[in-house]
């Protein structure tokens, strides 16, 4: 009896040990299912982090390669700034011929009369033509002071969106400094972005072969000589530009480098010009220094310079234009005060002035100025 009691529990103990050992195989062929799967799983993320990161790669190459393109336009840009006085971009038609006023300054340059085209070079314009006013201002290197950006930003800035539109500011650069130049379009080309693309804000440069050696103080000894040489070159570098802009507008108005307009300026320059009853008028002083706020009428423009060119070594231009009314106007022999008279239905001048001279240093080297519009 008791054998077979011990048989018994035998037998239940060896099939509690075979179960025992089917669920211990049982959980461990689980465990390791398991650990197969997250092996899986886990070559599976390294499979795909591979392919995340090529992926990223690529897309960082790509990125380089716009980066670098767009790198390469602006350079290219800047390069064709910084080259400036290098190319000629004209803004004529091959088959448009220049205008004969140009060719007029062979007659008074005999160096020149073996050149072809004579023409500024364009460094910014669209060719803005049919306007009523062209706004021209002649600017040199003075060194370590400008005023060109004050300037620029007053006068843009106090014109009317409409005023903007029907004009076209000219900025001539006089320099044969290729640094200058290209600092000027610089500041243009950021500063005023929108006059830019509109085409109501023009850069020109005067080619150095329409100045002859004589005009190049760095060889004149005497201080006397390098005035006169200055003189004389300001006088070519605003019939230069006064002739560029004749075609361009209705009217002419001459500026300078090293001054700022008064609020609404535009607007009272234009109702001023439309109110005026007699059309007898040689032109309107807006400024009663220099030649700072002259304004012309285009049509007349050739005969100012054709005038001025006749006597660019004698005087400086503000002097050329009084005595350009003692020519005209006054008669041999005639009382002066008739002359001065009729000097006055044809000269007129608008006060208060609309435009102040603000520069201290002269284009002149070493030279400084304070004359201010007590009319302003």
């Amino acid at each position: 009896m008791r054998t077979k009691q011990v048989n018994l529990l035998i037998t239940l103990v060896a099939v509690a040990l075979f179960s025992f050992s089917c669920f211990c195989i049982y959980k461990i062929t689980q465990t390791n299912n398991r650990l197969i799967n997250c092996r899986n799983h886990i070559l599976e993320f390294k499979e795909n982090m591979l392919h995340l990161r090529n992926k990223t790669e690529k897309n960082s190459q790509e990125m380089m390669k716009v980066l670098n393109r767009i790198k390469y336009e602006i350079t290219k840009r800047e390069n064709l700034s910084g080259n400036l006085v290098a190319q000629k971009a004209d803004i004529l038609n091959k088959n448009e011929t220049v205008s004969n006023t140009f060719e007029d300054l062979k007659f008074f340059f005999p160096h020149i009369r073996k050149e072809g085209r004579i023409y500024p070079d364009v460094i910014i314009g669209k060719g803005k033509t049919g306007v009523s006013f062209a706004l021209g201002i002649s600017t040199v290197n003075r060194g370590n002071y400008s005023y060109l950006k004050q300037t620029l930003t007053s006068v843009v800035s106090r014109m009317t969106l409409s005023e903007e539109k029907d004009s076209v500011v000219i900025v001539s650069v006089a320099d044969s400094n290729e640094d200058y130049l290209h600092s000027v379009v610089k500041m243009i080309t950021r500063k005023f972005k929108r006059q830019v693309r509109s085409g109501s804000l023009e850069v020109i440069s005067i080619p150095a072969f329409l100045y002859s050696s004589m005009l190049n103080a760095k060889h004149l000894a005497e201080a006397s000589q390098k005035l006169a040489s200055w003189q004389t070159k300001q006088v070519l570098d605003f019939c230069i530009l006064m002739l560029y802009a004749q075609p361009k507008a209705k009217y002419y108005l001459q500026l300078e480098d090293d001054i700022i307009a008064k609020e609404m300026y535009f607007t009272k320059i234009t109702d001023f010009v439309g109110n005026i009853s007699s059309n007898n008028w040689f032109f309107i002083e807006f400024s009663m220094l220099g030649f700072i706020g002259k304004l012309f009428r285009s049509e007349d423009l050739t005969h100012f310079v054709r005038f001025f060119l006749m006597f660019y070594k004698e005087k400086p231009i503000d002097w050329l234009l009084n005595d350009i009314f003692q020519v005209k106007v006054c008669d041999t022999g005639e009382d002066l005060g008739n002359c001065t008279k009729r000097k006055k239905q044809i000269r007129i001048r608008y006060k208060p002035s609309l435009f102040q001279h603000v520069g201290i240093h002269s284009s002149f080297p070493g030279k400084e100025q304070y004359e201010k519009d007590v009319y302003y």
